[in-house]
């Protein structure tokens, strides 16, 4: 619950917050998050939370997650709040019995942790797929208004020219059968299931395909490249990369990326994947490294990755997303590279985590 407290990430919250045209629509509504206590679904509860002890009349939050205690410890006392409710939810669950009827589920339950993905890629397609799976057929029993699904934009694979951002109807090549494929697979078939529900059923959904998202929220397990140097940053440790960092990625505060999912979730036109990610914030793997190495005053070197190291690696080359389609809803990003990178290292300095 540090974070919470935390006056710079107050700040950055009621930023995001100004960045969601109509949110006070979401007001005396339920919204059910699942994944609470991950990177991005976290800061999504803390900006409700944030929300509602600065406004009148509050959004009913809904946090679906396997660890109650978890949930308590991390949100604190904002999670005995009248408008704050812990259900139990498993996203490998046959059948859901959450006793709750949201009006809106914001789905962000998922493996992301690269090392975890190659060492079990058969629970990883099969949390991602059924997951949502029981979710949207709850959904139908429930009368849920809409669902938002957090995809990946690993969905879009690799493809020849790098140089291009890719766009939402872009699709490169995925090896079908690469173990570390497992994640963007499900993720693709996911979010065909979630149109096929819609075009069966009636569900209203959208999926979302965030870039590559870092935060003070990440997890002290997340092993990603942004997320261990900004916790090394914080701690005052050399950072190390373990390739030239060529690569270039859609990197996004984790604040940006909530405000675009709720904007998504009121404004977000039936069946369409949008991509999540700051056109302001396009960079390198070592522009990244540079930028969090600055705001921590610590130095940075290169070393050649070990092949335990690849495994691990995502195929695409280059992840830049083209947001034109996010933006035409009325969002945008409030925190450049240097900006957000800044905050995270100087949140997780003063939080102590």
């Amino acid at each position: 619950m540090k974070i919470l407290k935390n006056k710079l990430w107050q700040a950055d919250l009621d930023k995001a917050i100004e960045a969601v045209n109509g949110i006070d629509v979401l007001e005396g509504q339920t919204v059910m998050v699942t994944g609470p206590t991950g990177l991005i679904c976290s800061a999504m509860i803390d900006l409700l939370i944030r929300y509602n002890e600065t406004h009148a009349e509050p959004i009913n939050i809904v946090a679906a997650g396997r660890n109650k205690e978890r949930v308590q410890k991390r949100f604190g006392k904002y999670s005995r709040k009248g408008y704050f409710k812990f259900v139990n939810y498993d996203a490998s669950e046959a059948k859901l019995k959450l006793k709750v009827e949201p009006d809106f589920i914001i789905h962000g339950a998922s493996n992301a942790n690269p090392s975890t993905i190659t060492r079990e890629p058969v629970e990883t397609m099969l949390s991602n797929f059924n997951g949502l799976y029981n979710l949207l057929e709850y959904a139908r029993k429930t009368d849920t208004r809409k669902v938002v699904y957090i995809s990946s934009s690993e969905v879009y694979g690799s493809k020849d020219d790098e140089a291009a951002h890719f766009k939402e109807e872009d699709y490169g090549f995925v090896d079908l059968l690469s173990p570390r494929s497992s994640y963007p697979v499900s993720k693709r078939a996911a979010e065909t299931l979630a149109v096929c529900y819609s075009n069966e059923y009636g569900i209203n959904v959208n999926s979302v395909r965030p870039g590559h998202i870092y935060g003070p929220t990440a997890n002290a397990s997340d092993n990603r490249v942004c997320a261990e140097f900004a916790r090394m940053a914080a701690n005052n440790q050399e950072l190390v990369m373990k390739s030239a960092g060529t690569q270039l990625r859609s990197y996004t505060y984790v604040l940006d990326c909530a405000s675009a999912i709720l904007t998504v979730l009121l404004h977000g036109e039936n069946t369409v994947s949008y991509n999540v990610g700051n056109p302001d914030s396009i960079i390198s793997i070592k522009e990244m490294a540079v930028c969090i190495a600055k705001a921590g005053k610590v130095g940075l070197t290169i070393d050649i990755p070990k092949d335990n190291d690849r495994s691990s690696f995502s195929a695409m080359t280059s992840a830049a997303l083209n947001t034109e389609k996010l933006e035409a809803l009325g969002w945008k990003g409030q925190f450049d590279a240097e900006t957000g990178f800044g905050h995270t290292v100087e949140i997780l300095r003063e939080i102590g985590d």
